[in-house]
């Protein structure tokens, strides 16, 4: 694989990729091989032989925003790939982008293998695993998703997708500690707004209950910076998202969707936005905003729609 997409985990931070406004902190976490190494043992227990050198990094990584990239990819022993993606708000459209971050992992470390997918001799094909790490408030989240079940109603079809699904759990290994971590984040945040108070207080509240110690320590100005940085996109975000919010709604308007009552452009608000491919929170941000809603009534009003 190319050098911007594919190195090997170096226990010298100077030689990582350089922060953009994409990266976070469960990158930046398990990117590093000694935490990566602890998440790899929780998904695999019974590897006791593991050591740092075996993991190869090959997430993707793009500059242009709208390029492909995820959160985490490592190889193992060159025979394992291993996708993470962390998520906060939940969407089955996760498996999609899991389908293709695969595919693109693949078409990677064939070109790196020199590898002929013409020829008689079968190549060699990493087995793959696929994982959603969830660290958002909504529960009962399924421990599995597939591609068959959630877009074919589990019919067959010439492909499928299986990802397990991670939730905050009584363990203290190191996924569940980024879980608790992001969720008190969240609490803080409610608290004090996007601002530096919310962040300190987040790694005030974890390093007082030993969650993500150590490497809070030990990295403490990085992760306020890393913090700090995704504050900024998504203040870029918000204001990117009401132009399209506009746009979506002159759509509605073309095809001819009447707008002389209110109910009736809620409606026409709510599938817009689920027919675009916004999420939830989008769709309910935006009916509070133009509807002048409660939290309460627009978060009703599209669960009600979003099926």
């Amino acid at each position: 694989m190319d050098s911007e997409t594919n190195r090997k985990i170096s226990p010298d931070r100077d030689d990582f990729v350089k922060f953009t406004v994409r990266d976070s902190v469960f990158g930046d976490l398990f990117h590093d091989r000694k935490y990566l190494r602890q998440l790899y043992q929780v998904l695999h227990p019974e590897d006791e032989t593991i050591t740092e050198d075996d993991f190869t990094d090959v997430t993707i990584r793009n500059v242009l925003v709208n390029e492909l990239y995820n959160d985490l990819g490592c190889m193992v022993r060159g025979k394992l790939i291993i996708l993470c993606e962390c998520q906060s708000l939940w969407t089955y459209n996760i498996i999609i982008r899991a389908l293709l971050y695969m595919a693109r992992s693949y078409q990677m470390y064939f070109k790196e293998q020199g590898a002929d997918l013409y020829g008689r001799k079968k190549v060699f094909l990493p087995k793959p695993e696929l994982y959603v790490i969830y660290v958002g408030d909504e529960e009962n989240k399924p421990s599995e998703i597939t591609l068959s079940q959630e877009f074919f109603n589990g019919e067959e079809s010439s492909i499928d997708v299986r990802i397990k699904v991670i939730c905050e759990s009584d363990s203290n290994d190191i996924i569940n500690q980024y879980i608790i971590f992001s969720k008190i984040y969240g609490e803080q945040r409610k608290k004090y707004g996007r601002t530096r108070e919310a962040i300190q207080e987040t790694i005030r509240i974890c390093k007082d209950r030993d969650i993500l110690k150590e490497y809070l320590e030990s990295r403490e100005k990085e992760v306020v910076d890393i913090m700090l940085a995704l504050f900024d996109e998504q203040e870029v975000y918000e204001t990117h998202f009401k132009s399209v919010a506009k746009e979506y709604e002159a759509i509605g308007e073309a095809r001819g969707e009447t707008r002389g009552e209110k109910r009736g452009s809620i409606t026409t608000t709510i599938e817009n936005f689920k027919e675009f491919g916004q999420s939830k929170e989008n769709t309910i941000k935006r009916l509070i905003e133009k509807f002048g809603l409660s939290s309460e009534d627009a978060t009703e009003r599209v669960n009600a729609l979003w099926k």
